[in-house]
């Protein structure tokens, strides 16, 4: 019997999002389920996990976990009526997880992060044995649960049931790491003889991402750009010995989007359905998409769309200096919420401009379905982006991404083909692809065929499902020589 991949992540939509993160663990487990594959994602039981499925039933009875000197309970859950895809197991603690955030609310970090997500990779560790028959491969997302490798390699207990159990890391976004004070490691029993330069010490502090990184068999982030990007001191958020020191055992995966539910021939949540051989639904979205703004109808005009969180991260401080942006006799539509100085000077420009500038800060699903089938150009000038969800999306309703050269934005945009890319990081050079862009948009024999090509491009993720299983296949291979 083949192997049960084991998902642990802190995401997973539709329970629990804040980011792409949620997205792309979803599309990979679903994708690895139609394709016959036996797959249970572990994820906390949020108060948002309550609120979108309100019907849960026990798994099991009541457990104990020894978090460092404390011992804890854990319960879990699942669905009662669960819908198609992989199972999907709660991990229950009310006091770490039925909260109003994920991470932290009004903008700070809850203080005790790290007890709650190593508590997590723990009770995971305890449910393995009792809840999944046979082999199993553990693959876990992002800093919030790479405590699970140090656990499963240090306590007695887990290393004889976990010795040759193959493990793998995504590092989705290798800026979140998991800084904690030394002083946690007892608190968490993270065995002393770990923290260290070889281990989850950085620069005196608890590294999460480090002390998985130290402790998988193999590691993958999401896009072959970005792998390339993190072994450089440029771009490897003081982690860049260490996807060295890894060597062939980390690699980059391009990430996938759903394209069953990102398909402008059979969309719901859009005006009209076109596609690469009839485009006519394409300006009545767009009509439609003016309206939605309230924004004048004009045929003509190009649409500049930006879907994301207002961080800095995003090139928002980009956009905000772009001449382009502050003058040009094009419209604007920004959808998403973030930091309070990108959304107060978004807000500033559409009053000012507002017959050329929007600005939504509720973001929602609907809004962004209608906002990429409806747009022209999609503004992504990321500062970094490990692989991006949205300009995939974009190409496939035939709206041409303006990026940067930067991580899956340069492995999954052609440049003057599907999309338009620049390299510095200043307002000159975004502007300088804004420019790019418009003088291919006045020619409309040439827009349409750019247009036809990105939506001829396949980003589904069953090409990438199918390298991750060779990864498992290396982790197999590595885990089997312990």
């Amino acid at each position: 019997m083949a192997p049960t991949i084991v998902h642990l992540t802190a995401e997973y939509f539709p329970y629990a999002r804040t980011g792409g993160l949620a997205e792309a663990v979803a599309g990979l487990a679903n994708t690895q389920h139609r394709a016959g594959e036996n797959v249970v994602v572990f994820v906390p039981l949020y108060r948002s996990v309550r609120e979108r499925a309100p019907d849960l039933a026990p798994v099991g009875r009541t457990y104990s976990v020894h978090l460092g000197p404390h011992e804890e309970e854990v319960r879990y859950f699942r669905e009662i009526k669960p819908p198609p895809g992989p199972k999907v197991v709660f991990i229950d603690h009310p006091h770490f997880y039925n909260r109003g955030g994920l991470y932290g609310e009004n903008g700070r970090d809850f203080g005790d992060n790290a007890e709650r997500f190593a508590f997590f990779s723990l009770a995971v560790l305890e449910a393995i044995p009792r809840l999944i028959q046979g082999d199993v491969v553990i693959h876990a997302h992002d800093w919030h649960t790479a405590p699970v490798f140090a656990y499963a390699r240090s306590y007695g207990k887990f290393r004889e049931k976990f010795l040759r159990t193959p493990m793998v890391m995504s590092v989705h976004n290798g800026g979140y790491q998991g800084h904690f004070p030394a002083s946690v490691v007892p608190q968490i029993g993270i065995p002393p003889e770990i923290f260290n330069f070889r281990g989850g010490e950085w620069y005196g502090l608890l590294n999460f991402l480090k002390l998985g990184l130290t402790h998988c068999d193999c590691a993958v982030t999401v896009s072959p750009n970005h792998a390339r990007e993190l072994r450089t001191d440029g771009g490897g958020f003081g982690l860049q010995e260490v996807f060295r020191w890894m060597g062939d055992r980390f690699n980059g995966i391009t990430n996938g989007i759903d394209q069953r539910e990102w398909d402008p021939t059979t969309d719901a949540q859009v005006a009209a359905h076109f596609s690469r051989d009839d485009l006519d639904g394409k300006a009545r979205c767009k009509a439609a998409l003016q309206r939605t703004f309230g924004l004048p109808q004009r045929k003509r005009v190009p649409i500049f769309a930006m879907a994301a969180r207002l961080v800095t991260q995003k090139g928002l401080d980009l956009v905000l200096r772009s001449h382009r942006v502050q003058t040009l006799d094009a419209q604007f539509i920004f959808l998403g919420s973030g930091e309070k100085k990108f959304e107060e000077g978004l807000s500033r420009l559409a009053a000012r401009r507002h017959k050329n500038v929007a600005v939504q800060l509720a973001f929602t699903d609907v809004l962004e379905h209608r906002l990429i089938a409806g747009a022209d150009v999609l503004l992504m000038p990321s500062q970094y982006e490990p692989c991006g969800l949205t300009q995939m999306r974009a190409q496939r309703y035939g709206t041409l991404p303006v990026v940067r050269r930067v991580g899956g934005l340069a492995d999954t945009v052609t440049d003057d083909v599907t999309g338009f890319l620049f390299d510095d990081y200043h307002p000159a050079a975004l502007d300088w692809a804004i420019d790019r862009a418009l003088n291919r948009y006045a020619d409309q024999p040439g827009w349409t065929k750019r247009m036809r090509a990105a939506m001829a491009r396949d980003f589904d993720w069953t090409r990438s499902a199918e390298q991750y299983n060779q990864l498992y296949r290396r982790a197999t291979e590595l885990s089997s020589r312990r």
